[in-house]
């Protein structure tokens, strides 16, 4: 009997956690989705050898801070606590391009930013398709447009280099 109220109490805080929020791994996946892309930005307006990466690398800190910040306004409306760096898959991929340089880091960028920004997508209409929460599926809405305009221009800016999508 004492084990079974044992098991009882100490999942019930996991019940309750599980329960908070539906839609929280969406708020979790996108944070760190938004997190990885500002601090891939920041290192491609530094290491970025082209002007089009260096650019593309800035509208990323811009854009995603921003949607970040309504991300996170969302989230702590709702008591959700998101994460407060990357996930740990996200950080190697930009160490991993950050070993690179000139020509060759940017082709690694490029290429990242591709892969990224389709997973997004994929996340963004996941939850638009599928969400509970009525906001997280508002945001999902709203961020979906900017997310594919900027496929559309690291896809573009990829063909220009030369570099295979």
């Amino acid at each position: 009997m004492r084990k079974l109220l044992a098991l009882v109490i100490v999942g019930l805080p996991i019940v309750a956690f599980a329960a908070s929020n539906p839609d929280e791994s969406f708020f979790k996946d996108a944070a760190q989705a938004g997190m990885a892309e500002v601090a891939a930005g920041r290192t491609a307006q530094q290491k970025g050898s082209s002007e089009a990466v260096k650019d593309f690398g800035a509208m990323m800190v811009k854009d995603h801070s921003a949607a970040n910040a309504k991300l996170k306004k969302i989230a702590v409306a709702k008591g959700v606590e998101l994460p407060d760096a990357p996930s740990m898959m996200q950080k190697a991929m930009n160490k991993k391009t950050d070993l690179h340089s000139g020509d060759s880091f940017d082709k690694d960028y490029i290429q990242g930013q591709i892969k990224a920004h389709k997973d997004t997508i994929e996340l963004l209409q996941k939850e638009i398709d599928g969400g509970k929460d009525p906001d997280a599926k508002a945001f999902a809405t709203e961020t979906l447009p900017k997310v594919k305009a900027h496929l559309d221009k690291i896809t573009k800016i990829a063909a220009d280099a030369g570099v295979s999508a």
